[in-house]
């Protein structure tokens, strides 16, 4: 079994400032509170084919995380895929970011999930809480970003 959560969530800064900002893994414990710790590998700006290594911590449970970005069209579009190994990955996730009258940018967060082995008895329990989670999540990103990137 698999299936997708997803947010659309507004953010009053231009988009390809929302763009390198989202771009930057590194950032996602800002808005993430389940990424305890993370790397981009390599340490340099993200192109195709960067790995971000996360620690998460889910259900009480810490595992190691490995997410391979495939696709980057700046600024409006970032793909990844999950290279780990657990019993519930992320088959494909991104971004698609919109420029909006007035400065703004639409930001579109989404994430299909895939369960392996004992993975696919628990992945629906995992989407049933992403797709709670997702309207605060969506806040979450806009939040942050609106803290980190400086008002125009």
């Amino acid at each position: 079994m698999s299936g997708q959560f997803e947010a659309t969530v507004d953010i009053n800064r231009p988009i390809d400032k929302v763009f390198d900002y989202l771009a930057d893994g590194r950032n996602d414990p800002q808005f993430s509170p389940r990424v305890q710790r993370i790397e981009r590998v390599p340490d340099a700006p993200t192109t195709v084919g960067t790995v971000f290594r996360s620690t998460v911590k889910d259900a009480g449970m810490k595992t190691a995380r490995e997410f391979r970005i495939t696709d980057l069209q700046a600024p409006v579009r970032i793909r990844w895929t999950e290279d780990s190994k657990n019993t519930v990955t992320v088959r494909e996730g991104g971004y698609d970011l919109v420029a909006l009258p007035g400065g703004g940018t639409q930001v579109r967060i989404f994430n299909e999930l895939e369960g392996h082995g004992l993975g696919k008895l628990l992945v629906g329990l995992a989407l049933a809480a992403a797709r709670r989670d997702a309207p605060a999540f969506g806040t979450r990103i806009r939040t942050a970003a609106e803290t980190a990137i400086a008002a125009p």
